[in-house]
């Protein structure tokens, strides 16, 4: 008897309604990068155990707005561009595991709902929002890479503003921040179908890109606010101290990560 085929849900006789194919999966986007210092407090209390603050700086944060184009190893989404652009806006803090420093990605909000499934497979915490930021282009008012420019972005949920920035570049870099350049530590979570039974999945995991390549990282000044919302705890992270702000177009492929732990326990 023939078995339903996919790789996520929904998984049909030929597979070709699955939210998402299997990886490797393959991005090329812009990225607009704002680093700051929180309270350290802030950070700890949104890592789970085993993982610990990062020894350096333990109250650096990056928020990150992304435009992406994406696609399956097929790159047929690239002739279907519904099926392969979204954007999205993401903090981004560093910890501990083992001696070891990772980044961990703690908020995150995407506007199409394959971003959404690719999370839950990668252990991103994602939810649906709303994701603007200005495009450069070499004609015309849009700004170019160049010094003196000046992006926008915007980040809302719910019908709830969460930030917004202003970046002007100053001058090229040597890169794009170091917050969100470690290897990233996931959990991966799927509450069990009966009460008070716990996680019925529950594995932190390492995962990173397969292979990068990027243009030239610019820096720049920025002018970032968070604004709370009464669904959303984006603004906890508060701006105490700025790092700085980046923009780089890059190219990455994605193509699974290694397991950590797994504690799949009882809470009841």
């Amino acid at each position: 008897m023939t078995q339903p085929r996919g790789f996520l849900y929904p998984r049909t006789a030929t597979g070709d309604s699955s939210l998402i194919p299997a990886p490797p999966w393959l991005y090329s986007g812009d990225l607009l990068t704002i680093e700051y210092r929180t309270d350290p407090a802030r950070v700890r209390e949104l890592l789970p155990a085993p993982l610990e603050p990062a020894e350096e700086d333990p109250g650096a944060v990056a928020l990150i707005w992304a435009d992406w184009q994406s696609c399956a190893a097929s790159r047929e989404e690239l002739l279907d561009p519904v099926r392969a652009q979204y954007k999205e806006a993401f903090a981004v803090v560093r910890c501990s595991y083992r001696g070891r420093t990772y980044s961990r990605c703690v908020y995150i909000w995407v506007d199409k709902d394959f971003a959404i499934a690719r999370g839950i497979h990668q252990g991103y915490p994602k939810k649906l929002g709303s994701i603007h930021l200005t495009r450069p282009h070499p004609y015309g008012p849009a700004p170019r890479i160049e010094a003196g420019a000046r992006f926008g972005a915007t980040l809302a949920a719910a019908d709830r503003r969460l930030a917004q920035a202003v970046v002007t570049l100053t001058g090229p870099a040597e890169t794009n921040g170091f917050v969100n350049g470690h290897p990233m530590a996931h959990h991966r979570l799927m509450p069990s179908i009966e009460k008070g039974k716990g996680w019925a999945l529950d594995e932190l995991i390492e995962s990173g890109a397969a292979s990068f390549d990027g243009g030239v990282p610019w820096r720049g000044e920025a002018d970032l606010e968070l604004f709370e919302a009464p669904t959303e705890e984006l603004a906890r992270l508060e701006i105490h101290e700025p790092i700085g702000a980046y923009y780089r177009r890059v190219g990455v492929v994605w193509d699974g990560g290694t397991l950590l732990e797994s504690s799949a326990k009882d809470e009841s």
